[in-house]
């Protein structure tokens, strides 16, 4: 089997998905494939993957791979990762899934072709080995606790001077996360009736602007969020460091903006609940936020501290909507609307036969819509 398309590729999936049309090939640096990444990569409707990084490393059970071979898009790992610089951007390349071979300009790249039943495999064996992961995360989050714990707790937060009134109102957080499209749609009734201040940290602004909410404030390191999200008009916020770097700010500034500078410790999600916290929200609700072993390994990190800390300083005000479009799907299916239709139109004509009275109410009816019809056929 041959796949033919434009090569597009990155080393940061995040930007590469950006780039990616229809029937493009993606070449990617990212070992171990997270969900979200290779959900990015599936709504470009790209025609297949090829991987310089070992898809998955077998570390842990990262699940992106999984989907993007359940919706039939092929993935391929390059053999020598000092291919990546070979293979040139925006040239058609080939792949060739029987002899596990990328061709380019005459240039051939050895590839291994991944497959549902492998992938399945070595996804097992990870999960077996998750305790060994387990005690060492576990272990970095105790001593980084022991070290930083403190600052954490007791270090003060000079929120920035932003003009959306969150103090009184609820407080909606979207982090793009595992299935935060799903969950967003499911609580939808929610942001309609109480209105809350809408809160995007980096690509979650986007999700947001795509199901049609402006939010008012974007939070962030910068580096997730599309042009289009940055210039819509909301509060922008640069989650920065302590000591008041911010890298994220340089961005902002090619774009001729003006953004608020949140320097606090913890990851940008940590930063946005933080931040409606200490602003006075009545109540918080995340969507799409990490909280997993998995999720933070397939962020890179190797600790929880600071979510840990966060989560517990503003648990009482905090509701994570995470999974609750598992939690709750309608249990209406299209088949039942057709059924019910169906018995309707069924118990109507037993009634009209039985009713003389209906039957001389809906004979002129009958006449008429059949006159109708015979016009139109001629």
């Amino acid at each position: 089997m041959f796949i033919t398309g434009t090569l597009k590729k990155d080393r940061r999936t995040k930007n590469l998905a950006r780039r990616l049309k229809r029937g493009d090939i993606a070449l990617l640096a990212h070992a171990d494939l997270d969900f979200v990444a290779a959900e990015s990569l599936l709504n470009t409707g790209i025609a297949a993957v090829i991987n310089s990084q070992p898809t998955l490393t077998g570390q842990f059970p990262s699940s992106g791979a999984l989907l993007l071979l359940r919706q039939n898009i092929p993935i391929v790992d390059l053999v020598e990762a000092e291919a990546f610089d070979e293979l040139v951007d925006g040239k058609v390349v080939t792949i060739d899934l029987e002899k596990g071979i990328v061709q380019q300009d005459g240039k051939v790249f050895v590839v291994k072709v991944l497959t549902e039943r492998e992938v399945k495999r070595r996804l097992k064996e990870s999960e077996q080995k998750l305790s060994e992961v387990l005690e060492s995360f576990v272990k970095n989050t105790l001593t980084y606790l022991s070290h930083e714990g403190k600052k954490l707790l007791s270090s003060s937060i000079t929120l920035p001077p932003i003009k959306t009134k969150i103090s009184g109102h609820h407080a909606l957080i979207v982090v793009r996360g595992h299935r935060y499209r799903e969950d967003l749609l499911t609580i939808r009734s929610y942001i309609r009736d109480r209105k809350p201040v809408l809160i995007g940290v980096d690509g979650g602004a986007d999700a947001l602007l795509e199901l049609g909410y402006k939010p008012n404030i974007i939070i962030g390191d910068m580096d997730s969020v599309s042009e289009r999200a940055l210039q819509c008009g909301a509060e922008l916020i640069v989650h920065a460091y302590l000591d008041g770097h911010a890298p994220g700010m340089e961005r902002v500034r090619k774009l001729g903006l003006n953004a608020h500078v949140f320097p606090v410790i913890g990851t940008s999600e940590d930063a946005a609940i933080l931040l409606a916290y200490e602003a006075g929200a009545e109540l918080i609700v995340a969507v799409g936020t990490h909280w997993s072993l998995v999720e933070f390994l397939e962020k890179g990190r190797q600790g929880m501290a600071s979510t840990f800390l966060t989560r517990l300083k503003v648990g009482h005000k905090l509701i994570d909507a995470k999974g609750v479009s598992e939690l709750y799907t309608s249990a209406i299916k299209w088949w039942h609307i057709f059924l019910l239709t169906i018995v309707g139109a069924a118990i109507g004509a037993w009634l009209i036969h039985l009713s003389p009275t209906l039957q001389t109410y809906l004979r002129p009816l009958w006449l008429w819509l059949w006159t109708s019809l015979e016009h139109l056929l001629r």
